[in-house]
This record gives C-alpha cells, structure tokens and sequence, in this order.
C-alpha cells in the first residue's frame, strides 16, 4: 500500500483494518502520532515511515516480527525508540537518522539479522554495548553525530564491510576496529585524529580508508604501504 505524500496528517484507520498488508509507506504524510493497531499488521516487511513529525512510537510496534526486509524511521522528531524494537529478530534494513535521539535503546542488539543500520545525525554521544550483538551487520552509517569513542563490543560485528564515522569528535582511532577483517571502507572524515596507528595495516580486506579534514601528523610510510596493498588513501 503506497500512501507516500497522499497529504494525510493522521492515518485513516481503514489501513489498519488491512491486516494482509506487506507493505505499508505512510511517508511524507505530517503524522504526528502513530496508531498502536499498527501492530495488528503482522504481515507487513517493509514499513515506511520516514519524513514525518512523529515524536513517539508505539511499544506495538514490536508486535511486527514479520518485517524482514525494511524499516525507514528516518527524518522525525523521535527522542526515544520503544525497546519492543528489539524484537524485530528478523529485519535486514534499519534507518533511524535525522531524528534527535541522543541514545539508542540496549534492545536493538536483539536485530539478530540486521545488514545495516543508520543513525546519521542523531545526536548520539555513546553507542550501546549491545550493539555487539548484530553479528549479521554489514553497513554501519553514523556520520554526524559527537562520538568520541566505540564500545569494546564492536570487535564482534566482524561482519562489518562499510563504517562511516564522519563527522563525529573521535581523537584517536577505536582499537576495536582492528577486529573486522571483512572491513572494505572506513570513513573517517571530519573527526579530530592526530595520527593513524600501525595497526590499521592488519586490516587485511581494506579498500578505501577516508582520512580527509582531520589534523593528521604526517605518516607517509603507512600510507605508502597501505597504497601498496591496494587501499585507498584520502587525506589531506
């Protein structure tokens, strides 16, 4: 059911009466608030609900353990997310950015088949330690939040492929990020790094790292070596 910009500000509620409903975009809509019969659309695996003006979620939304594939979230005025998200043990796709959240809830490392997340422009100061729970993560995104550190359980999302980091406040790059040999791409960009340590040159699958606007002390030998090795360097 595609109800993007169809100028509703609330949803009828003969969409919630459509429970074989799979899936379901309510995007662009000026919705302030969110029906909790939401949860009675057990059906549903991609739910849309990005660039609206909902402050608040229902805890039903948990209820929607059938939503495999996308969840946008995206461009709202949430401050908070239910914990019954962590419930969705089956989504591969999860777009919460733009939304002034501050925290994420400990629950989201209940996504056991999450492949990527973004929290671009969140607010975020910390993430959760929970978050090493997303073995199946292969695309983090968390450009533009005050990040000035990565939790020690980050070395378990070995799965991990792409991280974007830029634009957030670290001083020094998280040594948990030695672990992901899967790690192709590493944006780093805007941050406030000194020097890269050697032991990025153990990131066997590294193929672009993106070093640009941070106030780097020459290391022309690393960063000969990992050109050698087929990465991708861009500093300056």
């Amino acid at each position: 059911m595609n109800l993007w910009r169809a100028g509703l500000g609330r949803v009828p509620e003969s969409v919630w009466d459509r429970t074989e409903t799979e899936i379901l975009i309510l995007a662009d809509n000026g919705l302030t608030e969110l029906s909790p019969r939401i949860g009675g659309l057990r059906r549903l695996r991609t739910l849309d609900l990005g660039h609206n003006a909902l402050t608040a979620l229902p805890a039903e939304l948990g209820l929607l353990t059938g939503l495999s594939r996308f969840l946008y979230l995206h461009d709202n005025r949430l401050t908070t997310l239910p914990a019954a998200l962590g419930e969705l043990a089956a989504l591969r796709y999860l777009n919460i950015g733009g939304n002034p959240l501050g925290a994420l809830p400990g629950g989201l490392g209940g996504l056991a088949s999450l492949r990527e997340l973004r929290a671009q422009h969140c607010g975020l100061t910390a993430l959760p330690g929970s978050l090493g729970g997303l073995g199946g993560l292969r695309e983090l995104w968390l450009r533009g939040n005050a990040l000035t550190a990565l939790p020690d359980s980050f070395a378990a999302l070995t799965g991990l492929r792409r991280v974007e980091l830029r634009e957030n406040a670290l001083t020094g790059l998280p040594r948990c990020l030695a672990a992901l040999p899967r790690l192709r791409e590493l944006d780093l960009r805007s941050n406030r790094l000194r020097e890269i340590p050697e032991w990025v040159l153990g990131l066997p699958a590294l193929e672009k790292l993106d070093l640009r606007w941070n106030a780097l002390a020459p290391q022309d030998g690393l960063v000969a070596e990992l050109e050698r090795r087929g990465c991708a360097v861009l500093a300056g």
